[in-house]
């Protein structure tokens, strides 16, 4: 995928805010503009002379970002999911297991010294959309995907946080079509708490998960299933394809955030 086609704009320009008045960068050019940032990573002056001046596109992207446009295309184009095992965008796939896990971003030097929006102190577990989340160099994501090209629900953390209590912000977050479906959610070692375990069940999930080495009653799992937990490792990989989600430059959630779902909404679009 080299750029945003007209073919794929249609799938999700009704969702898009609606341009009024005097507008000279039409929706198609301003995403691919976004797409040549997210892609290559570079500075937002950086961008080519084609697309149009750069503040403009950088200031309707943080305009974008504010009224939380980038979450709702991705939850359309995730609405498009046929629960019956049916068809994406033209492609056939089996939803048959959910999986859980999460990954660390390094932060460039410019991401960070973002100005505290709350009342909390720099190590708070939690940062508000309009803060920060980088912690000691890191920020982290966590994410439920049904294979490696389907994300389902998606947040990001503060790079010192452990996976377990993210895992409980996380799981309730799924849609509950996925959940009607009794799938299994594959998940490793860090989320094999009682707690998460028992959330998964609470959502109507089957955990499948490996037991620790000092438990005292381990439990048996599906091991030939749990072979596809590399999905969602492969679903990372194919996110940091983009700079922009690779090296965190943004100094606030919002930003950086707002890279991500269009990463993920070009996972959704792509052919």
């Amino acid at each position: 995928m080299t750029e945003i086609t007209q073919k794929q704009y249609d799938q999700i320009k009704d969702v898009l805010p609606v341009q009024r008045g005097n507008v000279r960068i039409p929706n198609l050019v301003f995403l691919n503009a976004i797409f040549y940032i997210a892609e290559n990573g570079c500075k937002w002056r950086k961008l080519p002379e084609t697309f149009g001046p750069w503040h403009t596109i950088y200031m309707r992207m943080r305009r974008w970002a504010d009224n939380e446009v980038w979450p709702r295309v991705v939850e359309a184009l995730r609405s498009e999911l046929a629960i019956e095992l049916e068809i994406l965008f033209g492609r056939r796939t089996d939803i048959t297991a959910l999986l859980l896990d999460s990954t660390s971003v390094k932060v460039h030097p410019d991401g960070t010294g973002a100005l505290k929006k709350t009342a909390h102190k720099p190590s708070a577990k939690v940062a508000a959309a309009g803060t920060r989340s980088v912690v000691f160099g890191f920020s982290g994501g966590h994410a439920i995907v049904a294979n490696a090209t389907t994300p389902i629900v998606f947040q990001l953390s503060p790079g010192s946080c452990h996976d377990d209590p993210e895992a409980r912000k996380l799981i309730p977050k799924l849609p509950k079509q996925f959940c009607d479906l009794d799938l299994a959610l594959l998940m490793d070692k860090a989320y094999e708490g009682d707690a998460v375990r028992a959330l998964a069940v609470e959502q109507g999930l089957q955990p499948v998960v490996p037991p620790k080495s000092n438990r005292v009653e381990p439990w048996e799992y599906d091991v030939e299933l749990y072979k596809r937990r590399n999905e969602v490792e492969r679903f990372f990989r194919r996110l940091k394809a983009f700079r922009r989600v690779f090296t965190r430059y943004d100094k606030l959630d919002v930003m950086y955030a707002s890279f991500v779902n269009f990463a993920i909404m070009c996972e959704f679009l792509r052919e």
